[in-house]
């Protein structure tokens, strides 16, 4: 079931320029230090006529999160689906940088690279906060915009991120060791910080094995190093123009009551909903009803 909380007005005129870096962050004449790295993608579907559809993946994710949601949005007309690995996160290469200014461009020179002038963009969590930032940047290049269970305000009061990558850190393998084994052992050191099975299960994702080791493929010294970026949000004076969709969780606390008045002032098209029982992933939790939501406001046929 899907409960609608909010539906804003259109927009009115716009007031100062939008500021790219967000409070104590680089003075805008060291902006150019910031380059894109190349991401890792996968493309779903062929080209119709509307624009392609970019999802964006959350933190300690990978594109491969939103593998089964692609094909389920290209049976219902979506056209074109990418899903992208952010920098730090599955394939795509590491960099010091985390900051949502950094992983914009990157999905730029990526749109740039395949000679995509108009897209959609659908992000869950750190992706959606990555979404957001390119529609206010860049908002002739994103035609709509849904933003999965999370908001344009600081979520560190709502997070344990910090814990976990403190766990992850402190995970020792021996070398040799079968990858079920490695599992296993991660799975345990884990458990008194990250007691739910299933987030356990899902960092566990990123322990790959390399020459023989098992390292975490996350780049956790950048995300430590930026946790504070990726939990706070950069200011922003001008709104996005464009449709949005902030789709939360009713069981998740990442879009509350509170954040409504920024996203109506950075998103004055945006309409804000939840789906009954969903927790923070709610495209795993509701996978139907999120499908449902996202047809409907796409306006798939």
């Amino acid at each position: 079931m899907l409960r609608r909380l909010i539906r804003c007005p259109g927009p009115g005129p716009g007031p100062a320029p939008a500021r790219w870096l967000r409070p104590g962050s680089l003075p805008a004449s060291a902006r150019s230090v910031v380059t894109a790295v190349p991401l890792a993608h996968a493309e779903f579907g062929s080209d119709r006529d509307r624009p392609p559809l970019v999802l964006l993946h959350g933190l300690f994710g990978n594109r491969g999160n939103f593998q089964t949601v692609a094909k389920a949005l290209v049976q219902r007309g979506a056209g074109k689906v990418l899903t992208l690995d952010a920098r730090n996160h599955g394939s795509s290469p590491h960099s010091p940088l985390m900051t949502y200014e950094a992983m914009s461009l990157d999905v730029q020179q990526l749109l740039s690279r395949l000679g995509i002038t108009k897209c959609i963009l659908l992000g869950h969590s750190m992706g959606g906060k990555t979404a957001m930032t390119l529609a206010l940047q860049q908002p002739g290049l994103v035609e709509r915009l849904i933003s999965v269970d999370i908001s344009p305000a600081i979520t560190t009061p709502v997070s344990e991120f910090s814990a976990y990558i403190s766990a992850m850190k402190s995970v020792k393998i021996p070398d040799g060791v079968s990858r079920s084994a490695a599992r296993q052992m991660a799975d345990d050191q884990l458990r008194p910080v990250v007691q739910h099975p299933e987030l356990r299960q899902f960092l566990l994702t990123n322990l790959v094995e390399v020459e023989g080791r098992c390292v975490w493929r996350v780049n956790l010294e950048a995300i430590s190093h930026h946790l504070s970026d990726i939990m706070n949000f950069p200011v922003f004076h001008k709104p996005y123009p464009g449709p949005a969709l902030f789709l939360g969780g009713s069981s998740s606390r990442y879009i509350s009551s509170q954040d409504y008045p920024e996203i109506q002032r950075l998103f004055p098209r945006a309409d804000v909903q939840y789906i009954e029982g969903a927790g923070h992933i709610v495209h795993q939790d509701k996978f139907e009803e999120f499908i449902t939501a996202v047809v409907k406001f796409l306006a798939l046929p």
